[in-house]
């Protein structure tokens, strides 16, 4: 009798390896790689046979084509980030920290579409069935119409499915509790979360109802199992937040069928999670206006502008090797920010520790955050206050150049909806915004500016 073969696959990124290492020479993490049975061979094998294929019927690009239909939520931020509702036969795949909200949003969803009138089913695989439904009952769901079961097994899961009234939306929580019968393999190894990922989106393309699949994150952020999930599935959305904020932040990652980069905002309450339809007012209601190293930026989240906070802190060090500290932002965009202010700018950071914050726990990634970082360092460094009604927003160059971002208009609309009458930004052209707009084109002339601002209140104080 053959002996069955077996590999050595990495339950964190699912790289494959013939022998057993401690380490991952893939993403070099410890303790991660587990012995898994071989799966089956795939047709077009070596060794195997090829049958004789269809003909496939080939189309031209010409032509139009419907729209898809959309399921809405009810939840109005959860529909912008998948595009306008949900799609038939489409998946989803949404993770987060443990705690931050996923079965509650998911939960009042679900109870949103039972009420108005479609088939929902959630299927927990971590909770039994009266957890889920004391749950419920603190949110004020318990009566909503919704099919609640607390099952691993897939096949199980997908006979219940098929036996009753054809489901419009079918939640799964988690991926990593399921399993199929169809590999040898413990629940949670990477060959088990994809086997029962393709089983579960076979099943949304054959019966037009929406999945979605609830995923773990490792301590990087990322969902945890192979990658080639987040291909098969149709969006992938993340779920993040601060233990210290009562807001969550909705943030689709990819989306076949709407934008990526979109986020909805949502605050977490003794009813569970409401919608917060101005998050730039949420972001901004506790700022400082009296204290140096802050800067107001004017940033773009998908479709939607954001004002947030940028707070600065400049002080010296007593170390060999300052720290550099960044809450919110990327960590190699500040030192080449610092690197520029100390060639371009006349600024001598070198020695000083500096500290750098997105207020409110937003996590910004645009480039265009690069002016209003600079400015509040320098407001640190030279104690300078900047003016509370001013906005500003722009990328940095390597050589000083201030250039242009993209959105420049609506960013700058929702900063005077939002009460502000001035901002600094790049050379932007002929944009009415019913705002004092003062471009600037190089980072010393941003310098320049402030230190005349310091220089008229060092005379007034004389």
């Amino acid at each position: 009798m053959a002996r069955p073969k077996t590999s050595f696959i990495c339950q964190n990124c699912g790289a494959v390896s013939s022998r057993w290492n401690g380490k991952c020479e893939a993403c070099d993490e410890w303790n991660t790689i587990v012995e898994e049975a071989a799966a089956p061979p795939v047709a077009g094998a070596p060794g195997r046979r090829l049958g004789k294929g269809r003909v496939v019927a080939l189309e031209s690009l010409a032509g139009s084509t419907a729209e898809p239909p959309r399921l809405l939520s009810g939840i109005g931020e959860f529909d912008r980030v998948t595009g306008g509702g949900f799609v038939r036969g489409s998946v989803l795949l949404i993770g987060g920290d443990p705690g931050i909200g996923k079965s509650t949003l998911l939960i009042q969803a679900s109870a949103a579409l039972a009420r108005a009138g479609h088939r929902t089913v959630y299927i927990s695989g971590e909770e039994a069935a009266a957890q889920v439904r004391l749950r419920a009952e603190r949110l004020g769901l318990a009566d909503a119409p919704v099919a609640l079961g607390a099952e691993t097994s897939v096949e199980d899961i997908l006979a219940t499915l098929d036996a009753g009234e054809p489901a419009r939306l079918v939640i799964i929580d988690s991926i990593q509790t399921m399993w199929t019968n169809a590999v040898e393999s413990a629940p949670g190894t990477v060959t088990q979360v994809r086997a029962a990922s393709q089983a579960l989106i076979r099943y949304a393309k054959t019966t037009g109802a929406c999945v979605i699949l609830v995923g773990h994150v490792t301590k990087d952020g990322q969902i945890a199992g192979p990658r080639v999930v987040e291909h098969m599935v149709d969006a992938v959305m993340s779920f993040e937040g601060e233990a210290g904020h009562a807001f969550r932040i909705l943030r689709a990652q990819k989306n076949r069928f709407g934008p990526t980069d979109e986020i909805g905002v949502f605050s977490m309450g003794e009813r569970g999670l409401e919608e917060v339809t101005n998050p730039s007012a949420l972001f901004l209601s506790s700022r400082d206006t009296a204290a140096p190293g802050m800067a107001v930026f004017a940033g773009m989240e998908g479709t939607r502008p954001i004002l947030v906070e940028i707070q600065a802190l400049v002080a010296p060090s007593a170390l060999g090797t300052p720290r550099r500290a960044v809450v919110g932002w990327d960590q190699n965009r500040l030192a080449m920010v610092l690197a520029v202010l100390d060639a371009h700018g006349g600024l001598r950071l070198g020695g000083h520790d500096v500290y750098l914050n997105v207020a409110g726990g937003l996590k910004i990634a645009e480039p265009a955050a690069d002016l209003a970082v600079a400015s509040a360092l320098i407001s640190s460094l030279t104690g300078v206050i900047l003016p509370a009604d001013t906005v500003l927003f722009g990328e940095v160059s390597l050589s000083g150049a201030i250039r242009q971002v993209s959105h420049a208009g609506a960013r700058l609309k929702e900063a005077n909806r939002l009460g502000f009458t001035q901002a600094i930004v790049p050379p932007v052209g002929d944009i009415s915004s019913g705002m004092k707009v003062s471009e600037l084109s190089s980072l010393d002339a941003l310098v320049a500016r402030i230190s005349a601002m310091a220089t008229r209140l060092q005379r007034k104080g004389a």
